[in-house]
């Protein structure tokens, strides 16, 4: 039994048993000092019940309540204050990991549901940059805690294969590119014209209007710029593909911008039949009924279609495809008046599910102090931090353990986990300053210390001749415990990180636990051969187990060896 319900089970029927488990359950706190217990109840909300200031409450509750599991139970002003008892309430602990094996930690409230995550989507004939890779790895955790949580989910590439810029990229690629370089190496070399053609521009100002007329004649059908952009598109996905593979992550479609190009209509009919739709300086547009939110633009002066409806279009049709319960855009944050404007029709529209339509925004990676731009050439290419890191992943691997066994995938894991969880130990919303001397430290609050953290706690096991555990007969003292205590809190984490769209949540959670199990690890002599010696390892093993799971629920790999 989870050591929150145990109190409020006791509080339920020993004092107050008007109240639901549940009620209770929500008041039940963690207390800031780890002086002050283990759980405390506040008595605020009892006061007019009672007629009783709260800490005239807490002293008369105080002195009621009793169970084997705790050790202390006290009055701190208007709190009840909940000292476990160790021994005890960790065997109830450790045996509920054990219990539940590889499900320890996961959710069954999702059962039955899906979600869907718009993630990624990096436009074609640029190459895959650090500017992506929030979006990407944001999204896939999400996606992973979703899962653990019990749902389905569809991740789908939105990736960026329309508009304007290919009319760009093909002028340029007519007036300056290679056929044979592009071959060699497309994504290097579009990517160089794409520059050109905005460094050109601004000096001839012409060449804006001739790529408006290549992209018009895409969307005419023109044969020979359809057949160049269907090959800047292939080379681009199989490019992107590369870096998924590395970064572990994978899609339940990559349908993009084109694929919409035949269902935009609907969404104008629709909208004409609702008469929602108002011509504005001769572009037609939905009023918004939220003031601070300009008027939705549907369609320009020349009749093209703009974002909001291609995206208009693709929530339909992901409702229709996939009946989602949520849909979630892993989008970043200069784009939160876009979807309030998008779903805003929607419901405009009649569509009640589209109150489950979510943005989830995050920071930008800026390169000193300035957001990256493809176009102005400030960018750093993901791929490339990817594989020094891992280099630098293999150089470390050498000088530490050189006879290691499967040198190549660890530090492939080592290498990449460093770059994912320099990102996802960080708040979502906050910016992130690119340093890949702060990414590739392997010291301190990193991927690797974590991943260093499970692979001691297996070196351990290996020294004791065992892999899993199943006895526990409790543990007494302080260092233990604290571990323990952690270990208590990874289902409740997995949870609160899930509902808040958080994985930072669960990587601040595995570095807490990381740092309380090599504190006990320098305390304490596990393989110490005594009666106390299982449940050590029991507990090494639990650690281990959890460290696993929520690395692989953040996409990051664990090695047993380092």
């Amino acid at each position: 039994m989870d050591l929150k319900s145990a109190f409020a089970n006791v509080l339920k029927s020993q004092v107050l048993s008007s109240w639901t488990e549940e009620d209770l359950l929500s008041l039940i706190e963690t207390p800031k000092h780890v002086h002050l217990g283990d759980l405390a109840f506040p008595c605020f909300k009892l006061a007019k019940e009672y007629r009783k200031a709260p800490g005239a409450i807490a002293e008369e509750l105080a002195g009621k309540l009793a169970s084997p599991l705790f050790s202390k139970v006290e009055a701190a002003g208007p709190y009840v204050n909940v000292h476990f008892d160790p021994a005890a309430a960790g065997k109830e602990i450790v045996d509920s990991i054990l219990q539940h094996g590889e499900q320890y930690g996961k959710h069954s409230f999702g059962s039955g549901k899906t979600v869907v995550l718009d993630m990624s989507s990096p436009n074609i004939a640029k190459p895959f940059s650090m500017g992506h890779l929030r979006s990407t790895v944001i999204g896939n955790g999400i996606a992973n805690l979703a899962e653990a949580c019990g749902y389905e989910t569809v991740k789908i590439n939105y990736i960026g294969d329309w508009g304007t810029q290919f009319g760009k990229l093909i002028v340029a690629f007519k007036k300056w590119g290679d056929e044979e370089k592009v071959k060699e190496n497309p994504i290097a070399e579009l990517f160089i014209l794409y520059k050109k053609f905005h460094e050109e521009s601004a000096l001839h100002p012409s060449l804006e209007e001739e790529g408006r007329k290549a992209f018009k004649l895409l969307e005419d059908g023109d044969e020979e710029i359809t057949r160049l952009w269907k090959w800047f598109k292939t080379e681009s996905l199989e490019a992107f593909k590369t870096i998924y593979s590395l970064l572990g992550v994978e899609f339940d479609s990559y349908n993009g911008e084109a694929f919409f190009n035949d269902k935009m209509d609907e969404v104008v009919e629709l909208l004409e039949e609702k008469h929602l739709l108002e011509t504005s300086q001769g572009a037609k547009v939905v009023r918004m009924e939220d003031e601070t939110l300009p008027p939705c633009l549907i369609k320009k002066t020349d009749g093209a279609t703009l974002y909001a409806t291609r995206d208009l279009a693709a929530a339909l049709y992901r409702h229709r495809e996939y009946s989602f319960d949520e849909a979630l855009y892993v989008v970043g944050q200069e784009q939160t008046v876009h979807f309030k404007q998008v779903k805003e029709v929607l419901q405009k529209l009649g569509y009640e599910w589209a109150h489950n339509m979510k943005h989830i925004p995050f920071g930008l990676y800026l390169k000193d102090g300035k957001k990256m731009s493809t176009r102005k050439g400030r960018v750093i290419l993901l791929e490339e931090v990817l594989q020094e890191a891992i280099s630098m992943a293999h150089d470390n691997i050498k000088k530490k353990n050189p006879d290691l066994k499967d040198a190549d995938q660890v530090a492939r894991d080592v290498g990449v986990g460093a770059v994912l969880f320099h990102d996802l130990k960080n708040d979502r919303l906050n910016d992130i300053e690119f340093s890949l001397e702060h990414m590739l430290t392997f010291e301190g609050e990193t991927g690797p210390y974590l991943q260093y953290t499970h692979a001691r706690a297996q070196s351990i096991l290996r020294k004791a001749g065992v892999s899993q555990h199943s006895t526990f007969v409790g543990l007494e003292d302080k260092a233990s415990w604290e571990v323990i205590k952690q270990l208590r809190l990874f289902p409740e984490t997995v949870e609160r990180a899930w509902k808040n769209y958080a994985p930072s949540s669960l990587a601040k959670y595995l570095l807490e636990l990381a740092k309380s199990f090599n504190s006990y690890y320098g305390n304490t002599k596990i393989l110490n051969d005594d009666s106390k010696q299982a449940s050590r390892l029991t507990l090494v093993y639990s650690v281990a187990s959890v460290l696993s799971k929520g690395l692989g629920m953040l996409g990051i790999g664990a090695p047993k060896e380092m």
